[in-house]
């Protein structure tokens, strides 16, 4: 039985280990997920790997990163959903899911981004959170509105190598 640290009505977080590469590979290298967060589209089982150890220094450095979300009915892996640190505004994190495509449109982005961010605000005491996704990605940015972001401006990303709207949401008193 996975432990999860933090869980919402359906799913169940925990940390990125190095023995799930697999899984990793299974969100990351898949084409329908990474098509609007990679020019190529897809991430190369190299990258796919460099970007597991980002999010377990990210983990071991900050106590954060896009943690592993597992459906609790199942224990399916469902995508990833977390924090990250946004350099660029003091007391500012950066928030972000992936899902696989089978979790899409049940409404498990939004929840796990609400488990996020009560985290980071609750937990963490950040004064904002910053998100921002690739033009093209209309579903990410209705879910950005749902959950309260207002578009701030529009920030180069370069592993797409394109502007993204970004958005900003502070804590409420």
């Amino acid at each position: 039985m996975t432990a999860f640290f933090m869980q919402s009505q359906r799913l169940g977080f925990r940390t990125w280990e190095a023995a799930d590469l697999p899984l990793a590979q299974s969100l990351w290298g898949n084409p329908e997920v990474s098509k609007f967060i990679h020019a190529k589209g897809a991430f190369s089982v190299e990258e796919v790997a460099a970007r597991l150890e980002r999010e377990m220094e990210t983990q071991r450095r900050f106590g954060i990163q896009y943690w592993p979300i597992f459906e609790l009915s199942s224990c399916t892996f469902a995508g990833c959903c977390g924090l990250r640190p946004y350099e660029k505004r003091e007391g500012t994190l950066e928030l972000g899911v992936h899902l696989h495509p089978a979790f899409w449109h049940q409404g498990l982005a939004q929840e796990a981004c609400q488990r996020a961010m009560a985290h980071a605000f609750d937990d963490l005491k950040a004064a904002a959170l910053f998100a921002g996704h690739n033009p093209g990605n209309t579903a990410s940015r209705g879910l950005l509105t749902r959950l309260g972001f207002t578009y701030t401006h529009d920030e180069f990303y370069p592993p797409t190598g394109l502007q993204h709207p970004s958005y900003l949401l502070e804590k409420r008193a």
